[in-house]
């Protein structure tokens, strides 16, 4: 990779503010508006982070794109129906899609992680990637489990709207600290299997739903 290209990738930071802004639009639009307003606000942000990803990288990774078309489709539905309920499955499905396409990649033998944040781990084994994809896989199935979980339970306790409140709640303060801290362990195996670490390099986290 030339020196143009490398400096043409995003850093672990930038990365991080694309793909995890709208979330953060998403959560503080709810605290003041409520989450239909909060619905409309993600899809805003969203299709803003892939004009930015685009006008400054030249390109829009596939899990932004993936994302994308779930916030823009079921944020969407959210809001024709007026049902909070199609924004909250939302996780679920790219969690439990995103587990599919990555164990269908390495039953066939392509490494689609690799392919996807191929740049982000340097100097890591082919065994490497094998074992980080197959924990980002266990990890996406547990999430997608958990998000059906707190959501139809809260559902089923309390009213409408402190049931919403509870699953944005979780969302931030369970969901979002969960992906961080499983990002980061998983850095030990990393470095065993090749992962170089250079001073002021940051974790790459696939974004959280």
């Amino acid at each position: 990779m030339s020196e143009t290209e490398k400096n043409d990738e995003p850093g672990a930071l930038a990365r991080l503010m694309i793909d995890l802004g709208p979330l953060v639009v998403f959560f503080g639009a709810n605290a003041f508006k409520g989450i239909f307003v909060a619905t409309a606000s993600f899809m805003v942000a969203i299709v803003a982070a892939m004009l930015a990803s685009l006008l400054k990288y030249r390109r829009v990774s596939p899990m932004l794109w993936f994302s994308a078309v779930m916030v823009i489709v079921l944020g969407g539905l959210t809001l024709w129906f007026h049902k909070d309920w199609f924004i909250k499955i939302k996780p679920t499905i790219y969690y439990t899609m995103i587990a599919a396409i990555l164990g269908f990649g390495l039953a066939t033998g392509r490494n689609l992680l690799k392919a996807a944040l191929g740049t982000a781990y340097p100097g890591l084994s082919e065994r490497g990637w094998q074992l980080l994809t197959r924990n980002w896989i266990l990890f996406f199935i547990a999430m997608a489990i958990a998000n059906e979980v707190v959501w139809r339970t809260a559902g089923s306790i309390w009213p409408p709207e402190r049931a919403t409140s509870f699953w944005i709640g979780y969302k931030l303060w369970g969901a979002l600290p969960a992906t961080f801290l499983f990002a980061l362990a998983n850095i030990p195996m990393l470095v065993r299997h090749g992962m170089k670490l250079d001073k002021g390099d940051e974790t790459p986290v696939p974004p959280s739903q």
